[in-house]
């Protein structure tokens, strides 16, 4: 346990622990189950979950058949959310394949899914949105362009017209809409060329940035108006606006819009979206010379090679040709709902937010309930602080969604933002009062509109490890990573009645051979418990259906998985998050609806250069049982433990007594050996060593966990934990 970890317990335990704390190092376990020191209880059919992503659509049909879903499910996962994966790639989201068009002659405008069941909708997809402004993002893949330098005037991108006065009652200055164009390296500049849409800004200011980067360090610098980058009454068309007097070196420069013409746009006036925001064709910048031509320096191109863009909000306007991809695809809901995966228990379920209409959002949850299937909680948009929204923006239309939903249903539980895998405070660029938080920020608009009461639960993502940085001693950050960043939200302002819940979750984002060592498994347990420790009320495992093997970091394969699988979809072998989650799942809680009490442990077991060896969460399960998951990481030395149950209002101390059920999972039970290619094949009676093949990667051994029972005889019983491994200790015990 990380020295992170020694801050959770109450000083008063602290004090009580050193009086019981013997002289020597006696490589012990101490549970504090003071009954007010408690840390967290959980219900394990409402926290301990998994997630369901957008994948192909094969590896759907594989492993929601029998025999594949029969394994999934045994490794105890309860819970279900369902990820809306469309967002991160700028796409809209037909959850129902059915639906009107708001154009419905041309099939083009703003899509809203069929409210009243009809068909069985097995699969659904996403749509590309032609007035897009990202190059890329932090989503998932490069997938597509930006319109701002694309080189075609016909194009342009858009903002999103809900983050206008007509739908938020605000006044546009309160949401500034923006884009950034991103030069390789320092250019001289003097001018710019925007060519304009329509709508088009009537104020804006044009803008270059001090600093490193304006998207992945907001605050390391400052946003910085050109001497002659103020324009107070635009005109549309195209414009260039000679900057400053003499070419100046900049490497971001942006566009920051407080004014809309409020003209249409070319869909017409049928539409008041389409009147709203602000609309850009194209953009150029450069140099203007003496004889008065302009020289533009960007890139224009229909692909990833065009200079980069990026923009606060894209509208969500999309025609019937914008159909992505039919190779993948999100689950669709009846198919999921029916399919066996849930459990038959309520699930959490997505609405898309960042690049829809609240219109569609409420269909989904009407059709949901019209099917009569089980929701848990409502997930509004997919990673906003990804997408590059001010919070302002998301909580503006976070509010708008809120209405809509509960318009159909008041009971609905509401939450978000959905947070990428973070690992500290997320910062943007400082508003008028020098705030730099994201969440306190977003909080803040919601207390200033009366919206505190719409946000039942706050949620984020964690992919807490540089997936081409770890090592072993990794392990020892875990604990620490995930109590700090529970810390840094409550500290920005989540209030305590509001369960915070990490609704995506693994190792790190990119995959790679530490996902099949069991390095994974310990992890994984580490995590669980210190999650549920620091007061986390949700955790959904990622992801839950088997799926093929990628390329990670250091070019070794991996999967965000718990079995391998062949090339036809069927499992191989389990993986050692498989074996830790029965840990977890089926050991160490009790399974069901009841309260599973969480206290905190600590082990005094280190390396001596500070590294918790040992760390243990402790809980007090429904059958009266007490259950430690006490993890090892010492790759080359088992550890025997005393195990010390210490009650500081009675200022007693207990041991385990009578039979103890002991689970293990280590290294004696499972072994990755990585692919590797052999370099002399055998060919007819000779060998040839130009001739290689290579060698597919396994486990040996593959499990089971191992069970057993220890007699255990008071305070002095020792508790063996096996080098690298995650063992559950179960019993009940009695005063010394």
């Amino acid at each position: 346990m990380s020295l992170t970890k020694i801050t959770i317990l109450p000083s008063p335990v602290l004090i009580y622990a050193l009086f019981f704390l013997p002289t020597a190092a006696s490589q012990t376990v101490r549970v504090d189950i003071t009954p007010s020191h408690s840390t967290n209880q959980f219900i394990p059919t409402k926290t301990l979950g998994a997630g369901i992503d957008r994948i192909a659509v094969p590896s759907f049909e594989k492993g929601l058949s029998e025999p594949t879903l029969k394994k999934v499910l045994e490794s105890g996962w309860q819970t279900v959310t369902y990820r809306q994966n469309t967002e991160l790639l700028v796409e809209a989201w037909h959850w129902n394949p059915e639906g009107k068009w708001s154009d419905a002659q041309r099939e083009e405008g703003y899509f809203t899914g069929a409210s009243t069941p009809t068909q069985f909708i097995r699969n659904s997809y996403g749509y590309a949105l032609p007035h897009r402004g990202f190059t890329r993002n932090d989503g998932t893949g490069n997938a597509g362009y930006s319109r701002l330098t694309d080189g075609d005037p016909n194009s342009y991108w858009k903002s999103n017209p809900y983050l206008t006065e007509r739908f938020t009652g605000e006044s546009d200055a309160l949401h500034p809409q923006w884009v950034i164009v991103e030069l390789p390296q320092d250019t001289p500049v003097d001018s710019m060329r925007i060519a304009w849409g329509e709508p088009y800004a009537e104020q804006y200011l044009v803008q270059y940035w001090t600093g490193t980067d304006p998207i992945k360090s907001p605050t390391m610098g400052s946003w910085n108006t050109f001497p002659q980058g103020v324009v107070a009454d635009g005109k549309g068309g195209t414009v260039t606006i000679r900057l400053t007097p003499a070419p100046m070196p900049v490497h971001f420069v942006r566009i920051w819009m407080t004014k809309s013409s409020n003209t249409c746009d070319t869909h017409g006036s049928g539409d008041p979206r389409n009147c709203v925001g602000y609309a850009i064709k194209e953009l150029y910048l450069g140099t203007t010379t003496a004889d008065g031509e302009f020289h533009d320096v960007l890139r224009h191109t229909k692909d990833q090679a065009q200079t980069t863009t990026y923009c606060s909000s894209v509208d969500p306007w999309h025609t019937s040709a914008d159909l992505t991809t039919m190779k993948q695809a999100q689950l669709g809901f009846d198919y999921f709902y029916t399919s066996g995966v849930t459990r038959g228990l309520p699930a959490m379920v997505p609405v898309a937010l960042l690049y829809d209409t609240p219109e569609n959002a409420a269909a989904e949850i009407a059709y949901l309930e019209k099917r009569h299937y089980p929701i848990s909680y409502v997930e509004m948009g997919e990673e906003a602080d990804g997408q590059y929204m001010l919070p302002e923006d998301y909580g503006a239309l976070y509010l708008q969604w809120a209405a809509a939903l509960h318009r159909v249903d008041p009971s609905l539980k509401l939450g978000g933002p959905s947070f990428q895998g973070v690992n500290s405070d997320i910062q943007v660029w400082p508003d008028e009062e020098g705030r730099v938080s994201w969440t306190r920020r977003f909080l803040g608009y919601l207390r200033k509109h009366d919206g505190m009461k719409e946000l039942s639960f706050f949620s984020f993502e964690h992919y807490p490890l540089d997936p081409c940085r770890i090592q072993w001693s990794s392990l020892y950050e875990e604990p620490g990573l995930v109590s700090h960043i529970v810390q840094v939200w409550r500290e920005d302002g989540v209030p305590a009645d509001v369960p915070l819940f990490i609704t995506e979750s693994n190792l790190s984002w990119a995959t790679g051979e530490n996902y099949l060592d069991n390095f994974a498994g310990l992890w994984l347990a580490d995590y669980i418990g210190s999650f549920l420790n620091a007061g986390g009320k949700g955790v959904y495992y990622f992801h839950f259906l088997p799926l093929p093997m990628e390329r990670g970091c250091n070019d070794t394969t991996g999967t965000f998985g718990m079995f391998s699988v062949d090339a036809n979809g069927e499992i191989e072998q389990p993986l050692a998050q498989f074996f830790a989650s029965k840990l977890i799942n089926t050991e160490w809680v009790e399974p069901g609806d009841g309260v599973n009490r969480v206290f905190p442990a600590e082990g005094d077991v280190n390396d001596g250069a500070g590294h918790a060896l040992v760390t243990a969460y402790a809980i007090e399960r429904p059958d009266g049982d007490w259950s430690l998951m006490v993890v090892n990481h010492d790759q080359d030395n088992a550890h025997k433990v005393h195990i010390v149950f210490q009650n500081e209002n009675e200022k007693k101390s207990f041991s385990f007594t009578g039979s103890v059920a002991r689970a293990t999972f280590g290294s004696e039970q499972y072994q990755w050996h990585p692919a590797e290619s052999i370099f002399m094949a055998h060919v007819g009676h000779n060998y040839d060593p130009s001739v290689s093949f290579v060698k597919d990667g396994h486990a040996d051994p593959d499990g089971p966990i191992a069970t057993s029972h220890v007699q255990a005889a008071g305070s002095e019983t020792w508790f063996e934990l096996p080098r690298a491994s995650v063992t559950v200790l179960r019993g009940k015990f009695s005063s010394q």
